[in-house]
């Protein structure tokens, strides 16, 4: 096993904690309604699970700000967007210390076509997913940005052919 990277820890802050929120099963249906239509209003979730809007307010209310829901968003058609062509790359550092991880997650933060960077174990250090128009511009991507960085030691990139389950459902 290879990833010995040691990044800081506001870094993966978010992905260690593992103090688990105690749900109940009205929170569980709350959460499961805002997952499939984070739009639904407050009235329409009470309807749906048989709970006055104020509790199912102050239960949503809960939710945020125990972090338990991160935050709300829009899923967008990447093909309609000029953003066709997904790859998952895989990449190893030379150096692994705080330092080197520190520099080459703030790189990835830094590049708009990197949707997801994951620390990993294994032959690879992190796992990035990342979207582009077309293979033009991934390799330019790859050549002048990613291959570009301090540190990078091996790159494998997979593309991705079609979606077999794209989710964003937890419970």
């Amino acid at each position: 096993m290879k990833n010995n990277t040691l990044i800081g820890d506001s870094a993966i802050s978010q992905n260690v904690n593992h103090n688990s929120v105690p749900l109940d099963a009205k929170d569980l249906m709350i959460l499961r309604l805002l997952q499939d239509n984070a739009r639904m209003s407050v009235k329409e979730i009470s309807e749906a699970i048989q709970l006055s809007t104020t509790p199912v307010h102050e239960r949503i209310k809960r939710l945020e700000a125990s972090g338990v829901i991160k935050q709300y968003a829009t899923l967008l058609d990447g093909a309609k967007l000029k953003r066709g062509l997904m790859v998952i790359c895989y990449v190893s550092l030379n150096q692994h210390s705080k330092k080197s991880g520190s520099q080459f997650i703030k790189l990835i933060n830094e590049l708009p076509e990197v949707m997801e960077c994951y620390s990993i174990s294994g032959e690879f250090d992190f796992m990035l997913k990342i979207v582009t128009e077309d293979m033009n511009s991934y390799y330019n991507f790859h050549v002048n940005k990613l291959s570009q960085a301090e540190n990078i030691g091996q790159v494998q990139s997979v593309f991705i052919m079609g979606v077999v389950k794209q989710t964003h459902v937890m419970v």
